[in-house]
């Protein structure tokens, strides 16, 4: 299957695609840029939130929004409201914050990376409704894609330099029992962010892979969208009946010249929908 390009290149390194109806369909971010971007009827629409870095953004349960920044955690009352820094994150600038997600019980989940992709220098981490946050996961290179179970039982997460997806049980809100789920071989990429059916399935952008790959709750492979692309950087179902596969794609990283259409955003239909995307509590 090849995907289709809805956008053009509008970003530089888009991260973090999610959809949501309390604040009008899709949302995303320009990482480098530090903005946030939404899909409308009349084009894309652009936000400036964080001068360094904008790593996400999930809906609140109560309207508006939170925004993860390089070291700083944003908060607006209303889907385009005015954001304001809640939360100092972290105090190394050679380490900055990068994808997440909520877990079931409207916790924030958001994990780190070193600039220089570090060996061990990130960690994942759990941050409470109250701000508060506390270290769920350490050792970690390049914290990226987070999601959950139709159910709520299971977690999916990929270190990147691991090369793998790996599967937690979700216990009395813990992230517990850590295993490998899947294990990507190189020269297809490597697992960036992902996002779970309701079926089951989990799907994963391959950074350097030109495209999106499928696998059933067993972990076998069931489908690869091919892109124009390298760096596919994430993906999540979207639209009205959650059937479609919103994926960005970053420039990051590519000669001046690469004369590709990196840092578009594109879709799929796979007839497979998606599941609600799990708001912040806080």
């Amino acid at each position: 299957m090849i995907a289709a390009n809805v956008t053009g290149p509008v970003a530089h390194h888009a991260e973090g695609p999610v959809w949501a109806e309390a604040w009008g369909g899709l949302r995303w971010v320009d990482g480098t840029a530090g903005d946030l971007l939404s899909l409308r009827e009349d084009g894309v629409h652009r936000r400036h939130i964080d001068d360094e870095y904008l790593a996400f953004a999930r809906p609140r349960t109560n309207g508006g929004f939170v925004a993860v920044g390089a070291r700083t955690l944003y908060l607006a009352d209303t889907a385009d409201g005015e954001t304001r820094a809640v939360a100092h994150l972290l105090d190394d600038p050679a380490i900055r914050m990068n994808d997440g997600c909520c877990d079931p019980n409207g916790l924030l989940l958001t994990g780190s990376m070193a600039y220089a992709a570090t060996p061990g220098a990130a960690e994942l981490r759990v941050i409470d409704t109250d701000f508060s946050s506390r270290t769920v996961l350490t050792d970690v290179t390049i914290s990226n894609g987070i999601g959950f179970s139709a159910d709520g039982l299971h977690a999916y997460y990929a270190d990147t330099a691991t090369q793998r997806i790996d599967q937690f049980d979700f216990v009395d809100g813990a992230l517990v029992g850590r295993r490998p789920f899947v294990e990507i071989p190189a020269d297809q990429g490597s697992p960036d962010g992902l996002c779970v059916a309701a079926d089951g399935s989990i799907w994963v952008a391959l950074w350097g892979g030109f495209a999106v790959q499928g696998y059933d709750a067993a972990g076998a492979l069931i489908e690869r969208i091919d892109l124009p692309v390298p760096q596919a950087s994430a993906c999540t179902f979207g639209g009205t009946d959650l059937g479609t596969l919103f994926i960005t794609t970053s420039a990051e990283g590519l000669a001046s010249d690469h004369g590709t259409e990196a840092g578009s955003l594109y879709a799929a239909d796979l007839g497979v929908r998606g599941l609600p995307v799990l708001p912040f509590g806080g």
